[in-house]
C-alpha cells in the first residue's frame, strides 16, 4: 500500500530524485504505469534512468546502462539538486515530528554522546532544502512520530509557518507523508501534519 500510494504521488512529465527501497519501487512503478515521461534522477549521478528491473542499489549498472546521461555525484547536488531543478524527492527518517522535520542522525542524549547513532544526512539534507515538493515514507509507530525530533536533519516546516522562508530554502517541503496506515498532509496553515487518508482495511 505504501508503495502504491507512493507512486500515486509522482506526476508525468516530472523530474524526481530517487533513493533506493520503496521510493525505487513506487517511482519505477509509476514510470511502468500513469507517468511513462517521469524523470527519475538517482544520487549516484543517473540522469533519466529507464531500469527494466529494480535496481539493486544506486550504483547498480542497469541505471548506467539505461540512463540519458551520467554525470559525477556532485554535480548532481550542484548544478541539479540545489538549483531547484528536480521536483520530487523522497525520504524516510528514524523520527519525524509533527511539522515535518526528519531526524536521521541521532536519538538521545545530544550529538556528542547520543544514545543511538543513526546513519546520518547524507543528501537528505539537500534534498528536504531544495526539490520542488518532498514525499516522506516512514512506518507509522510511537518512536517515528514524535513531539519534537532529537536532531533535526532535513528540515520540514520547523515550528511552523514561515520559517523555511526566513531560511531562504527553495523547495516547498514536504508535501505527503505515506505510512503503513495512511497518509498525512500539512494543514495549510498551521502546516502541521493532518492524517487525510486511511489505507484501505485501516
Amino acid at each position: 500500500m505504501m508503495t502504491v500510494a507512493a507512486a500515486r504521488q509522482l506526476r508525468d512529465g516530472t523530474a524526481c530524485f530517487v533513493g533506493i527501497g520503496l521510493p525505487s519501487t513506487a517511482a519505477n512503478l509509476a514510470r511502468a504505469s500513469h507517468a511513462p515521461n517521469l524523470v527519475l534522477v538517482y544520487e549516484s549521478g543517473c540522469l533519466g534512468a529507464k531500469p527494466d528491473r529494480l535496481p539493486l542499489s544506486i550504483g547498480d549498472g542497469v541505471l548506467a546502462d539505461t540512463a540519458d546521461a551520467v554525470v559525477s555525484v556532485p554535480e548532481v547536488f550542484n548544478y541539479w539538486l540545489q538549483p531547484g531543478r528536480i521536483d520530487v524527492g523522497f525520504l524516510g527518517a528514524a523520527q519525524l515530528d509533527r511539522y515535518g522535520n526528519l531526524n536521521t542522525t541521532v536519538i538521545g542524549g545530544d550529538y556528542d554522546d547520543p544514545r543511538i547513532r543513526l546513519p546520518g544526512a547524507g543528501g537528505a539534507p539537500e534534498i528536504a532544502a531544495s526539490c520542488g515538493e518532498v514525499v516522506v515514507i516512514v512506518r507509522q509507530n510511537l518512536r517515528t512520530f514524535v513531539e519534537r525530533v532529537d536532531f533535526v536533519t532535513s528540515f520540514g516546516y520547523g515550528s511552523g509557518p514561515g520559517d523555511r522562508e526566513r531560511l531562504g530554502l527553495r523547495g516547498g517541503g514536504p508535501r505527503v507523508v505515506i505510512t503503513d496506515l495512511g497518509v498525512l498532509e500539512p494543514d495549510p496553515v498551521s502546516r502541521e501534519l493532518t492524517l487525510t487518508r486511511l489505507h484501505p482495511g485501516v
